[in-house]
């Protein structure tokens, strides 16, 4: 019976092992890894309570300041007064306060009506906004004023702020010796991080940063690729070049563009680069020799004199990259700032347009695929792009047709009370602060006649009020450069056309000659018994 009972208690006891999933029993030790489980679970929660408590006090610090900073800055924003001024130029200027009084300007200004303060007139808020723009970007005065005649007041400022970066570093692919996939690839393995241009362009290439000197790897030695800015392949662009024509880049150096046209021509052509400056021509020979190029003719003339050289009506396209006052590269030169003046860029113009109307006397206008200019400056001013090509619309007989370019901003038809010929609509504008390139302007010319056109006195052909310097180095104001624009129709002219308007005036003064009235013998006699000779002499 014993034996029995202990097989029984046995049996009895198999069923509670499989209770715990045929475990064995929980032991003392399990138990004390639960406790030990549940105090780490505590000192996570107090961690987590405590990084919270943190969080709110840090939320409620910064609403508190954020409240305290609205009670310090009302809406109401109130110009400072003259004393303050003064206080203000006595001491080393505060560029925290600058900068927060003119964002308040810019504020006000761009919603006057609603925010301005009672009795002070939008003029003196401009005042201040330009004198404080001045000291703190380092401006004068009146490039400040040049744009905020061109641009609203918050895109002004967008854009002095992009003059203070420096672009992208771009390089252009040299079709004649590779493709840029291939270029990509070879400088990729070179460590140079860098992606394609844009979709405008099947050429370029944007540099991010190079952990080799980009400008010294093997590629670029064998003429593989040109460093060159994004806006430079604008123009070339524009003038879309075609193979065996006649072509001249009037301001060549240091080559890009030239070895740009070189490279659409596939080397077959003629490619007159001609430079002013010598000292530039040694890289604009360098550069030619490494890219490849052989269909080219360098020159060494002034651009004015160009039309003598190469003759009249004996080109197929010319594009002109005229020099200018550079104040789409200020981050380039900040000289620009505080140098540049009313005067430079006026000088500027009146270069602009006798090297335009030249480059269009040179293009014939019976090309069969060509007949077209292309101007281009890095400048942003109106004087010395629309103000130039609208002058050039009313001295010859050209007209504006379409860039071929996909993106940038139209052209001024109209720039404060002037108003320029309305296809001047289609040349294109580039900003810093908008197209992350440099500033740039580009319009292109189509000549529809060998023929000059007489100019006629009308609106379209007004032009920006400024001021210029004579002949005599003394300053003349003026709405319209008049002296200047009848000096260049003079010097367009030709030899035979000023001959012959000599003789005409010859003839016409020999017959006023013949038909002056004498005085007669009794007049005479009578004049030497009074003393009164002089009187009858005059009066004839």
């Amino acid at each position: 019976m014993h034996g029995f009972g202990s097989a029984d208690d046995s049996s009895d006891a198999e069923p509670l092992r499989d209770d715990f999933i045929e475990g064995d029993l929980p032991s003392d030790d399990d138990s004390d890894e639960r406790d030990s489980d549940e105090e780490e679970e505590l000192d996570i929660e107090k961690k987590s309570r405590i990084l919270d408590a943190a969080k709110e006090r840090e939320q409620e610090d910064a609403d508190a300041e954020l409240q305290l900073n609205i009670q310090e800055e009302p809406d109401d924003f109130i110009l400072p007064t003259a004393e303050e001024l003064e206080q203000e130029g006595k001491q080393p200027p505060d560029l925290q306060n600058l900068k927060r009084r003119i964002k308040e300007i810019v504020r006000v200004l761009s919603n006057f009506k609603a925010l301005r303060q009672e009795g002070t007139m939008r003029k003196d808020y401009v005042n201040q906004l330009v004198a404080d723009l001045s000291l703190y970007y380092g401006y004068n005065e009146y490039l400040i004023q040049t744009f905020l005649e061109m641009f609203p007041v918050a895109e002004v400022v967008e854009l002095i702020e992009a003059n203070e970066i420096s672009r992208p570093t771009c390089l252009r692919t040299n079709t004649l010796k590779t493709r840029r996939r291939d270029l990509a690839g070879v400088l990729i393995n070179r460590g140079v991080n860098l992606d394609p241009l844009g979709k405008w362009s099947k050429v370029g290439l944007t540099v991010y940063d190079s952990q080799v000197p980009i400008g010294a790897t093997p590629e670029y030695m064998a003429g593989h690729y040109m460093l060159q800015s994004a806006s430079s392949f604008l123009p070339v662009m524009a003038l879309a070049p075609q193979e065996k024509e006649r072509i001249l880049d009037m301001a060549a150096a240091p080559g890009g563009k030239t070895t740009y046209i070189a490279a659409l021509m596939k080397n077959t052509g003629i490619i007159y680069a001609n430079e002013l400056k010598n000292s530039r021509l040694k890289s604009l020979s360098a550069n030619i020799h490494r890219m490849g190029v052989t269909n080219s003719i360098i020159s060494n003339y002034d651009g004015k004199e160009l039309p003598k050289v190469l003759g009249l009506n004996s080109l197929d396209r010319v594009l002109l990259d005229a020099p200018c006052s550079g104040t789409g590269i200020i981050w380039k030169d900040e000289n620009v700032k505080s140098k540049k003046s009313v005067e430079d860029i006026m000088k500027c113009a009146f270069l602009q347009k006798q090297l335009l109307l030249a480059a269009i006397d040179m293009v014939d206008s019976g090309s069969k695929s060509g007949g077209y200019v292309v101007y281009s400056t890095c400048s942003i001013t109106v004087a010395e792009n629309e103000a130039v090509v609208n002058y050039a619309l009313s001295r010859r007989d050209v007209k504006v047709v379409p860039c071929g370019l996909d993106f940038g901003q139209h052209g001024f038809n109209r720039f404060r009370e002037h108003r320029f010929h309305p296809s001047l609509e289609k040349t294109r504008r580039f900003y810093p602060h908008v197209h992350n390139m440099d500033g740039f302007f580009v319009a292109k010319l189509k000549k529809m006649s060998n023929t000059k056109q007489i100019p006629k006195a009308t609106e379209a052909e007004e032009n920006i009020p400024n001021t210029v310097e004579d002949e005599d180095g003394e300053i003349n104001d003026g709405n319209i450069v008049t002296d200047q624009n009848e000096r260049l129709d003079t010097e367009t002219t030709t030899i035979s056309e000023s001959s012959k308007t000599k003789m005409i005036k010859a003839n016409k003064h020999d017959k006023r000659q013949g038909k002056r009235k004498h005085p007669s013998k009794e007049e005479i006699s009578k004049s030497r018994s009074t003393g009164n000779l002089n009187s009858v002499i005059l009066r004839c």
